[in-house]
């Protein structure tokens, strides 16, 4: 265990670091709404933002920028700015003293890092990691894993075959500001002023097959991460799990269609019982076999929703599900502060 020092007289200090955007300005509505305990809040970002005001709970706090923010400041920081800025400044803050809670793939996969959801693998938190830093996983990698723990647990998981339908926002407010353009400039017709960024071919009325680089594989890193990071979280290092990876045009809430063969037979009905026990979970069609969730419906949730369960007509060991989630929230944030929670409850900081 790290000879860190005793901060467990008082609340710790907390700092969002990309506390502007759309990922930190989650992180401080959920830090908000579950009343996170803390003794002082420092919210740091690009020179671009600093000196900008931000409400929170009753308070105006102003952004600091990361180049001169000290984070002897923090006990815990929030690292939620992309790749760059954690590779360069999250060292910085855990030298400084502070546990890192990160959100990108910066060190997921580094040994001395755990990669944690708090409903699957809270254990990794009893002690105060080797790196300094707690790795977040990936957004479609979070609801996938918990709903997959209580399915190993009960019947053990031979192989998992996922597509993905991921929302704009998955690139954070830029992204969801280009599918208003494009949609827009798509109903214009072929003679609109436009120019897709970060989708291309433009998402208006289309799916993209593809997020994030190819690999020489064939696969995306994407589809890469939610293997790899999958395995990790579960601690089943030869877990098999295949992934195409599709940007949709909608703004905000990933869905998974989700087909999975297990070690033994699975009935319907106690999948469902085991599904729907599972923290946080809902499951739409226990009830009526009909209802099934969609990001519409879903909207700003805590929950995995959970429907279309059934289990094949040639395979008594398979079953397909279809599942949604609040990728802002439980795919970053709030998985985020749930681990921050349990570091504090725990006394590991």
């Amino acid at each position: 265990m790290s000879s860190a020092p005793d901060r467990t007289a008082a609340a710790p200090r907390i700092a969002i670091v990309g506390a502007t955007g759309a990922v930190g300005t989650t992180m401080l509505e959920i830090i908000e709404e579950r009343a996170l305990r803390h003794s002082e809040l420092h919210l740091v970002a690009s020179s671009r933002s600093a000196g900008r005001k931000i409400s929170f709970a009753g308070r105006e706090y102003e952004v600091q920028a990361i180049e001169e923010f000290d984070f002897g400041q923090a006990d815990i920081a929030f690292f939620s700015a992309g790749t760059t800025v954690s590779e360069k400044w999250v060292p910085v803050a855990t030298a400084a003293g502070a546990v890192v809670i990160d959100n990108t793939i910066a060190f997921r996969m580094d040994p001395d890092t755990p990669l944690v959801v708090p409903q699957v693998n809270a254990h990794e938190l009893d002690r105060r990691p080797k790196s300094g830093v707690i790795a977040n996983p990936n957004c479609s990698t979070i609801p996938l894993a918990r709903l997959l723990r209580g399915i190993e647990d009960r019947w053990g998981i031979r192989n998992a075959v996922v597509s993905t339908y991921q929302a704009a926002s998955g690139l954070g407010y830029s992204g969801v500001e280009e599918l208003q353009e494009s949609t827009r400039a798509s109903l214009q017709g072929p003679d609109a002023d436009f120019e897709p960024h970060h989708f291309k071919p433009a998402l208006a009325f289309n799916v993209i097959p593809k997020i994030d680089r190819f690999l020489d594989s064939g696969f995306t890193l994407e589809e890469e991460k939610m293997l790899r990071e999958t395995r990790k979280i579960l601690g089943l290092p030869h877990l098999d799990v295949t992934t195409t990876c599709v940007r949709v045009p909608v703004a905000n809430c990933h869905s998974e269609s989700v087909y999975v063969e297990c070690q033994s037979p699975v009935d319907r009905a106690e999948l469902v019982d085991v599904l729907a026990a599972l923290p946080e979970v809902r499951v739409h069609d226990r009830e009526t076999i009909s209802a099934f969730p969609t990001p519409a419906e879903v909207g700003s949730s805590d929950l995995v929703h959970v429907g279309r369960i059934r289990a094949t007509q040639n395979n008594p060991r398979a079953f397909w599900l279809w599942l949604v989630a609040d990728n802002l929230r439980i795919g970053a944030a709030l998985n985020a502060v749930q681990i921050a929670e349990e570091l504090i409850e725990r006394d590991t900081l």
